[in-house]
């Protein structure tokens, strides 16, 4: 299973999980999250998909997988993620960031420079706006950490952007997972959802890119 087939059928995927392994989604859930937020070197993990799709399989299936203990599984995977990239970055980030695997570095380089003109336009904030922004999302907290910002500053930034993001998009899923329109063209509304999250980059790029012809 390939991480491009995982995400635009990433509903069918955790039907199969629910299917085989029972409440133990729950726990698949909170990984995956935990992961991508986490952990600097996994940025394209699903995130958006995932939470969209898990709440439309919790509408389907309420019985076996409850919105009541799904939203707060995945909201403290969220909070401790970014709180474990947080401290990566504050106590290694210096090291991961000379590191070298085959040759490259081992965080990319314009992953980096990208967080840091989003830091540099929205401040503290951008805890918060990049749960909806792919890579970006993964490396605020880490440019955080080494940035030393102030670890309350921090923390309440995280919780209330981990709030937003999971309960927002899972809630989505959720109530809207279920028109027709929507579940007879899943892979559709993915890619729109994919799209509309990288649409900050895309700006971002034409913005500099504009900038530098002139």
């Amino acid at each position: 299973m390939d991480v491009i087939d995982f995400i635009l059928h990433v509903d069918s995927h955790l039907a199969e999980f629910l299917l085989m392994y029972g409440s133990w989604v729950y726990g698949i859930m909170f990984l995956i999250i935990f992961i991508e937020t986490g952990i600097v070197v996994w940025p394209f993990l699903p995130g958006d998909s995932l939470l969209f799709a898990a709440g439309m399989l919790a509408a389907q299936f309420p019985e076996t997988f409850h919105i009541g203990i799904l939203l707060p599984v995945v909201f403290v995977a969220a909070v401790l993620g970014d709180t474990c990239n947080y401290t990566i970055g504050r106590e290694f980030g210096d090291r991961i960031l000379k590191a070298k695997i085959f040759g490259r570095n081992f965080v990319k380089d314009e992953h980096i420079q990208k967080t840091h003109e989003f830091y540099t336009k929205h401040g503290s904030k951008t805890i918060v706006i990049a749960r909806f922004v792919p890579i970006v999302r993964t490396l605020a907290p880490f440019v955080a950490g080494i940035g030393h910002m102030h670890y309350k500053t921090f923390i309440s930034y995280n919780v209330v952007g981990a709030f937003i993001w999971t309960f927002g998009v899972t809630l989505a899923g959720y109530f809207l997972g279920n028109i027709p329109l929507i579940k007879d063209n899943f892979e559709k509304v993915i890619i729109a959802i994919v799209f509309v999250s990288i649409l900050p980059m895309i700006f971002a790029y034409f913005k500099e890119k504009m900038r530098y012809e002139k």
